[in-house]
């Protein structure tokens, strides 16, 4: 295989591989014919099926492998020649003006920008350290208790905390909304489920009083006829209901997998599901500390731009796929992504170029701690373990995970770092 290196510019290589077809033809026929040594095939005796059915057969997959095989051999080879530090992936195409004779095959990628001296001891970060309470917990078992309340219907007036159903319309500039009828909808008061101006009108309406308001709604309100303007709204209650809260008792308990039905292993598995939860938070806010000061530390460094324009459209494909989720539409266009996907990328490279030269390995240890932690959420752990184990894309994701998270500790040990104490509901709080 001849094999030559371009240089395309500062971020751009491309190298040309060129095979001689008959150096393919001779490994295709030696693997068929090992095939064929073993191949059973119906209507054949072992060992004596026809060279030509055995290339009908297997000749176009073994051909393709043959060939992704050399192509492969070829390229690993010619990047550690070269030293190179790919950043993203390889497109590899067959150049269809190749000599007769020859297959040739292009593989154009970027590398790793110079980042010179990569000093970590210069970075000021703040690490945030935060503890499970036992008011924590308690906070933890009141938001269950809301999650499994009654709705008892109440003749008096509304007050704050109950659910109100009701029918309403409004008028602004001569328009009303909606131009005919009523909307309906319900709302629990004070929860902001609705409007705060709407919400506080509801407070001292009972069930089948109405009454009319004035509502200042904001610039930004979504709905155009009301943006930034005064409207009349009329409001009636069809009915007013009271939360009722479930005790906690052994039946409570109980309905949330804990067997036994006693108070203490409950406050302990809710302390174990929080502190996973904290220690994920304070992950997060660990790696955007770090992330952001090497922003700042090295934006004057040059990003790939073909690996910069991938992660805009990635990220612009998410955020158009999770506002379809909720009945949305928005532009998937890369364009308001690139600048974030710059410095997403340029902080992972760094992360990737700080593990290699500090010859950062994964620890196994770790490893096994986080897939353990990701497991316990599951009702089969162990099953879980095993899916991951088998399969290794998802294996291969959670090892990049934990590989980032091991460097941004190791990072954060090393730059100058000061710690700030924070509650848990803060810790927490994105």
């Amino acid at each position: 295989m001849q094999v030559s290196v371009e240089t395309i510019d500062n971020h751009e290589r491309r190298i040309t591989f060129r095979v001689p077809t008959d150096s393919i033809d001779n490994q295709v026929g030696g693997r068929l014919r090992e095939i064929a040594r073993n191949a059973r095939i119906k209507g054949f005796r072992p060992g004596k099926v026809p060279a030509k059915v055995i290339e009908q057969r297997y000749g176009q997959q073994v051909r393709a492998e043959v060939l992704d095989g050399l192509l492969r051999d070829g390229f690993d080879k010619a990047v550690r020649n070269e030293t190179f530090r790919i950043a993203g992936n390889p497109q590899i195409v067959p150049n269809k003006e190749a000599a007769e004779g020859e297959l040739e095959y292009v593989a154009t990628f970027e590398v790793v920008p110079d980042f010179g001296e990569i000093d970590v001891a210069k970075l000021e970060v703040t690490r945030h350290t935060a503890e499970v309470e036992e008011a924590d917990i308690d906070r933890m078992i009141e938001n269950l208790r809301l999650q499994r309340r009654e709705w008892l219907p109440v003749e008096r007036a509304a007050k704050e905390g109950d659910l109100v159903e009701l029918e309403m319309w409004s008028e602004a500039d001569g328009v009303r909304l909606p131009a005919e009828g009523v909307e309906k909808g319900s709302t629990v008061i004070g929860s902001g489920m609705m409007f705060a101006g709407v919400e506080s009108a509801l407070a001292g309406l009972s069930k089948g009083e109405e009454k009319n308001v004035d509502v200042d709604f904001p610039a930004d309100w979504p709905v155009p006829p009301l943006a930034g303007k005064t409207a009349k709204m009329h409001i009636k209650a069809l009915n007013v209901a009271e939360a009722k809260l479930p005790e906690v008792d052994q039946a409570f308990i109980r309905s949330f997998g804990v067997k036994s039905g006693e108070s203490e292993r409950f406050r302990a598995d809710i302390r174990t599901n929080l502190e996973r939860e904290l220690k994920g938070a304070l992950m997060n806010r660990l790696r955007r500390e770090v992330g952001e000061q090497l922003v700042v530390a090295y934006s004057h460094v040059e990003m790939p731009p073909r690996l910069v324009e991938n992660e805009a459209r990635a990220m612009a494909a998410n955020a158009s796929q999770q506002a379809a989720q909720q009945g949305q539409r928005i532009d998937p266009a890369p364009g308001p992504y690139m600048e974030a996907a710059r410095k997403r990328v340029l902080v992972g490279l760094l992360v990737g170029e700080i593990a290699r030269r500090n010859e950062l390995r994964l620890e196994a240890k770790r490893l096994n701690e986080t897939l353990r932690l990701i497991a316990s959420t599951y009702e089969e752990p162990e099953q879980v373990v095993e899916l991951y184990r088998n399969d290794q894309q998802l294996m291969n994701g959670l090892q990049a995970r934990v590989m980032e998270e091991q460097v941004i500790d190791w990072i954060a040990e090393r730059a100058h770092h000061t710690e700030q104490a924070l509650s848990f509901s803060d810790a927490i709080r994105q």
